[in-house]
């Protein structure tokens, strides 16, 4: 929907979107793993003067059994300033919400009331198929000429390669495949753009095949999962640049690109080392000058802890060991934290990252466990029951799958879901 003036929430700069209020309500996934009912969107009072605080005020339940809900995004930002495409006029109202298993696109209005946000269109997979060929969306980006989102595969194999394809500002039709020239692009999962510099920066997971059922033993000790980035030109469409990590650093999961535009240096989470279980964060970053190219180090290592092997399933008992398994990681406003969410160990880390070239850890809290059934000191933003009793025919427990999420600059809030494929229990 347009409007006269540019939405109060298009900031021109970080700072910016510092000083502004803090969100009041927010929206987070709700998952059947068993696909019996359902996957549906929450909403949660985020207002600490509220009664209702870090309560569910809201939910929305999809109109399909097995979408598997997984991240989703706005429909407009800030990128709607961007010179070269400008949108000011749109309204960040939607929320567009893709479902990884189904195929299909959700739109959810969030006005009039949003705490009960309304299903206004659904794209169906046929759809998306027939107009982009892609399947699996993952990741949405609210961008400067359309709404961008990633899939893992093709809608017809269920193979790669992935891609990015594009949806109309107005209208939420899917627009095409992103992509004039992939290069050796084959694998994909997370993107993230340098609007500045005109560059977009991709990462690698699986296929649809190679992921739809959890994590495959087989093809991760074989090393077939994601283990490079790519580059690539925003406007040209094309692909520029591959950043290999090494055989051995397997799943490059999510991106998070330095929130000052003018910056050009960005951090990579890679789930888990073959060669000795730990997680690894990496930094990309331009060489010198404009006309410099692109360059990935590991900048960070999250060693594995040592376990009970009586507490660890079958894969890992040789080990001893628990994997921290990064999942998400996320960065501060104003570039100065990066928070890494390490899935396995049930820890949420946080470092400071003023020299995005030597990272300093600051501290870390234990949110649960994931793969070792160990005591757990739970700190929880969202108010929901749990029983220390889960049964252990059960595992894996809670843990902090998604990093936080934070637009004032002031609070953080974290959520305990993943992909079902991968995570025996959601709450």
């Amino acid at each position: 929907m347009a409007r006269l003036l540019p939405d109060p929430t298009f900031y021109a700069s970080p700072r910016d979107a510092v000083r502004a209020p803090a969100e009041e309500l927010g929206y987070v996934a709700l998952l059947d793993p068993a696909r019996k009912r359902p996957d549906a969107m929450g909403v949660v009072d985020l207002n600490p003067r509220s009664p209702t605080y870090a309560s569910m005020v809201g939910r929305t339940d999809m109109p399909n059994v097995g979408d598997e809900l997984h991240h989703f995004g706005w429909n407009a930002c800030s990128t709607s300033l961007c010179p070269w495409a400008p949108h000011p006029h749109l309204e960040r109202r939607y929320l567009v919400v893709p479902g990884i298993n189904s195929s299909r696109v959700h739109i959810l209005d969030t006005k009039p009331d949003p705490r009960s946000p309304r299903i206004v269109k659904v794209l169906e997979p046929e759809e998306i198929a027939r107009k982009t060929g892609y399947a699996s969306p993952h990741t949405v980006h609210c961008g400067p000429d359309g709404i961008y989102l990633n899939a893992l595969g093709r809608a017809d194999t269920g193979d790669g390669p992935g891609g990015l394809f594009v949806l109309d500002h107005e209208t939420f039709e899917p627009t095409g495949p992103w992509e004039r020239d992939r290069g050796p692009q084959y694998l994909a999962y997370d993107f993230a753009w340098h609007l500045g510099h005109d560059a977009v920066v991709t990462s690698e997971w699986g296929t649809p095949n190679m992921v739809r059922e959890g994590l495959n033993p087989e093809l991760l000790l074989g090393g077939k999962y994601g283990n490079q980035l790519h580059v690539w030109d925003l406007r040209k469409r094309r692909h520029v640049e591959t950043l290999p990590l090494g055989a051995q650093y397997q799943i490059t999961l999510e991106l998070r690109a330095a929130r000052d535009p003018g910056k050009a240096y960005g951090f990579a989470g890679v789930t888990i080392s073959l060669a000795d279980l730990s997680a690894s964060i990496w930094l990309w970053h331009r060489a010198t000058g404009n006309g410099g190219g692109w360059k990935v180090q590991k900048v960070i290592d999250i060693p594995a802890e040592p376990a009970d092997p009586d507490l660890l399933p079958a894969l890992l008992k040789g080990f001893k060991a628990v994997p921290p398994l990064v999942t998400d990681i996320n960065l501060s406003v104003d570039d100065r934290f990066l928070y890494v969410s390490c899935w396995g160990t049930g820890e949420l880390r946080q470092y400071d990252v003023t020299d995005p070239f030597a990272p300093v850890f600051t501290g870390s809290v234990k949110l649960g466990y994931a793969i070792a059934r160990t005591p757990i000191t739970w700190v929880g933003c969202v108010k929901s029951t749990y029983s220390p009793d889960m049964p252990k025919s059960n595992p894996p427990g809670r843990s902090c799958r998604v990093a936080p999420r934070e637009s004032c600059g002031r609070r953080a809030y974290g959520i305990g879901t993943g992909f079902s494929g991968s995570v025996c229990r959601v709450w």
